[in-house]
């Protein structure tokens, strides 16, 4: 078999066009392709990175894993944390609606008028108020259980100074710790639910419970006065409810710190360093953008309407039946229950029907039609007919703050939403606090007949505060 030709030197090859021509060289082709420097080997002591050569991925770390949300069942002690969350949102339900049902009988034994009494509103927000900066910072230092004994240990302390009936002064402010705990317990309750995945049902059950606490408040409280019952005693019953929440917040969230992802478990110190790291707002500049930001002032605003209203008529109902509709307290007292009823099933009933309108027209029609029944309960002199406007008025009025809430949530920069949400938050306390405040003073000038214009000026100025919102638009972030 013949050996095949040498390839050693082969021919140039010499490219030719479609005639057979043959085309010179490129420029390019010309240029000597001159070999790189050596580049030096690595040495076999090197070791490689550990995430080039590694033949599985190294565990996540705090910062990169994503931590499993609970539910109500898992971790298992989470469905006794729901329970204590619920009944103590329900106590605190009761300990809102009574004044209002108990305001005549206040008012006669301590021969106090509208302005003086309306004082314990204001001591109730400043309470709210207050806690709103402290409840992080003490929940931090005691840990979640002991913070609950703490808030429920205030309340307990404010039921047993007000079943004593001591002096005026000390009812105010007594008035002030009631607000304080509740404002506690309600901001760790609403976190607990938040951070389950079903967070929408668990916040459903924690508001139904407080709305069904509203409606039974008042039917207790007047039940109670109207019998020949001194007024105080009324809070024994809510000092039975504190007292066997703390029983209950203890058993229920006493290890709940180890089973909380040790992410949301960070130290302060850790805090700081994580935000220097990635640049992220502190969060006193974080609160600064929020107060600057649009949705966050007229959030406030309509919430500061919206709950004055609600506190308003909740408060001075009964007070006004009485002067101008010559009711007895011990019947018009169980309207107020009528008005908290109206709220609990506008809430479960009327919120999901908001997605078919659009929550920016739905609310604007609760709000006009709740001025018109507002007008109505105002111009007939009926106390049935009061009663049935009153609670019709609560009916539409329940709906309004979670249909504003998913509104301000689709409108807030999402890295803005735990600050603005607390800002309005803030506000709507103070405006529940103001509006009865002025209510009663004015109450004291012209007779609470003033409760109506009172409401119908807050409605008109959630409608223009509404109105005023930005176009929601769909989210890029």
């Amino acid at each position: 078999m013949e050996g095949s030709p040498s390839l050693a030197n082969p021919p140039a090859t010499v490219r030719r066009d479609k005639q057979g021509i043959p085309i010179p060289p490129s420029e390019y082709e010309l240029n000597d392709i001159r070999p790189s420097p050596a580049a030096p080997l690595p040495s076999a002591r090197d070791v490689p990175p550990n995430d080039v050569e590694r033949s599985t991925p190294p565990t996540p770390t705090t910062s990169t894993g994503v931590d499993l949300l609970q539910t109500f069942t898992n971790p298992p002690m989470n469905k006794y944390r729901m329970a204590s969350s619920t009944f103590m949102n329900f106590a605190n339900g009761v300990n809102d609606s009574a004044p209002g049902a108990l305001i005549p009988y206040l008012e006669a034994a301590y021969n106090v008028n509208y302005a003086v009494v309306s004082l314990i509103f204001i001591s109730n927000a400043l309470g709210f108020i207050v806690a709103a900066p402290l409840t992080h910072a003490i929940e931090s230092r005691l840990g979640r259980a002991r913070t609950h004994q703490l808030a429920l240990s205030m309340l307990a302390l404010a039921d047993v100074a007000l079943l004593c009936a001591p002096p005026f002064p000390v009812i105010v402010l007594s008035f002030f710790f009631l607000g304080f705990g509740m404002a506690v317990s309600l901001s760790l309750n609403n976190v607990f639910c938040v951070g389950l995945a079903n967070a929408t049902a668990a916040l459903g059950f924690l508001h139904g419970a407080y709305g069904v606490g509203g409606t039974i408040g008042p039917l207790i409280a007047t039940a109670l006065a109207s019998n020949g019952v001194k007024w105080s005693y009324f809070y024994s019953i809510p000092l039975f409810f504190a007292l066997s929440n703390i029983t209950a917040a203890t058993f229920a969230y006493r290890n709940y710190e180890a089973d909380v992802p040790a992410a949301q478990l960070m130290t302060a110190l850790e805090q700081t360093a994580s935000r220097q790291q990635t640049n992220t707002p502190t969060r006193m500049q974080t609160l600064k953008l929020a107060a600057r930001n649009k949705t966050t002032i007229l959030g406030a605003l309509f919430i500061f309407a919206y709950q004055g209203a609600e506190v308003s008529i909740a408060s001075w109902l009964v007070s006004f039946l009485i002067s101008y509709r010559h009711g007895e307290a011990g019947q018009v007292g169980y309207v107020s229950s009528g008005f908290w009823l109206g709220i609990t099933l506008g809430r479960i009933f009327l919120s999901p029907q908001a997605a078919r309108l659009g929550e920016k027209t739905y609310v604007v029609l609760l709000v006009a039609c709740s001025l018109v029944l507002q007008v109505v309960f105002w111009s007939v002199p009926n106390i049935i007919g009061n009663a049935v406007a009153i609670s019709l008025v609560g009916l539409l009025l329940g709906p309004v703050y979670p249909c504003a809430a998913a509104v301000f949530s689709k409108l807030l920069p999402r890295d803005l939403q735990v600050s603005s949400f607390s800002l309005i938050s803030a506000m709507g306390s103070s405006g529940g606090a103001f509006a009865p405040f002025i209510t009663g003073l004015l109450a004291q000038k012209l007779g609470t007949v003033v409760l109506n214009p009172v409401a119908i000026i807050l409605y008109c100025s959630m409608v223009v505060a509404w109105l005023c919102l930005p176009r929601i638009v769909k989210r890029t972030e």
